[in-house]
């Protein structure tokens, strides 16, 4: 046995009992509004974001998609607020460090790089990242939120979370588009 792998097993063995606590549901409520905390800030960043994305935007689907999506955005904000009143929790906002780090992507493709359908497709991988992201969060918290019992609270978040999905069809949509314009924009240089 390796020296590695014998470490391993001496600092991955049983937890101590003393120290180590199953999840209760609780635990499982206080996780589930710091989730909570954590999204409702990834979407007042990007109420911040979508502006900037759509006037850089050259492509008009693409522009009015993050149009769209900002009043959508705008509403799961409001969506979120009524969770936490459901939970009767204080709305509250936590750093969130992912959509941060994504909104910087979208962000650094505007400024690097001049306006063209390249741009765009650049534009719309960042958005679809971000779209991923928050199915995940809104899918996790849908979940707890259910377990919990917060049923009215569940189906608040499966309606952003179905809305999230929608808007990942349609940027795939239009990036079919766009990168075919691309190509063509691609051989004029």
């Amino acid at each position: 046995m390796g020296v590695h792998v014998a470490h391993w097993r001496k600092t991955h063995s049983q937890p101590n009992p003393q120290t180590y606590k199953i999840m209760s549901a609780e635990n499982l409520q206080e996780l589930l509004v710091e989730e909570l905390k954590d999204i409702y800030n990834a979407e007042n960043q990007l109420v911040k974001a979508l502006p900037k994305m759509a006037k850089a935007a050259l492509n008009a689907k693409l522009k009015d998609g993050f149009l769209t999506h900002l009043e959508e955005t705008k509403g799961h904000v409001d969506r979120l607020e009524q969770v936490f009143k459901l939970l009767d929790e204080p709305v509250k906002s936590k750093t969130c460090k992912a959509m941060k780090g994504l909104i910087e992507e979208g962000a650094e493709a505007i400024e690097d790089n001049d306006a063209s359908l390249t741009r765009d497709a650049q534009l719309i991988g960042a958005a679809q990242r971000v779209e991923h992201y928050e199915i995940a969060a809104y899918g996790t918290v849908r979940a707890m939120a259910q377990l919990l019992g917060h049923g009215e609270a569940a189906g608040l978040l499966k309606q952003t979370l179905d809305e999230e999905g929608a808007t990942d069809k349609k940027l795939t949509a239009v990036a079919a588009e766009v990168n075919r314009a691309a190509i063509n924009e691609d051989g004029k240089e």
